[in-house]
């Protein structure tokens, strides 16, 4: 399916490229979600007359998340959760914990925006992750696990 993206898309291209995708993947994800519309005439001319205001939309969300991303770059978060003697948690800290810890000190974070590339963590410690506030703005944090008995 031809479409025409309305926002940068990671892996996929810019604002106002026209890209050929599958079709449950437009029709499921990217349309319902706001981040494309089909290509067809009436819809191309549309997005060219209304082109400006969607790339000043865009400037603004990186700029936003640019200004976020400044505080919180370089930030400590303390999580605390019941532990073994031997370090290793009972059950795990996911990316949603990690979203709410930041939330609770009132940073705008989405729980998808959090990176965990080793997965959730199961042990007490220090453990550097990474933070994406926008396709273009990535942010390192440290979560530190503590644990109780």
């Amino acid at each position: 399916m031809q479409i025409i993206l309305l926002e940068k898309v990671v892996n996929l291209g810019n604002l106002g490229d026209v890209v050929k995708v599958k079709d449950g993947y437009a029709r499921n994800f990217l349309i319902p979600q706001g981040k494309a519309k089909r290509a067809t005439a009436d819809n191309l001319a549309t997005f060219e007359a209304r082109r400006a205001e969607l790339e000043k939309v865009a400037a603004a969300k990186l700029a936003e998340a640019q200004e976020a991303s400044s505080k919180l770059e370089g930030l400590t978060v303390q999580i605390v959760r019941k532990a073994g003697v031997d370090g290793r948690l009972f059950g795990s800290v996911t990316n949603a914990d990690i979203a709410e810890a930041l939330q609770a000190q009132g940073h705008k974070v989405e729980k998808a925006g959090v990176r965990m590339p080793n997965g959730p963590i199961k042990v007490i410690g220090d453990n550097a992750l990474e933070v994406a506030l926008h396709t273009d703005v990535v942010v390192a944090i440290t979560v530190s696990v503590l644990g109780e008995h």
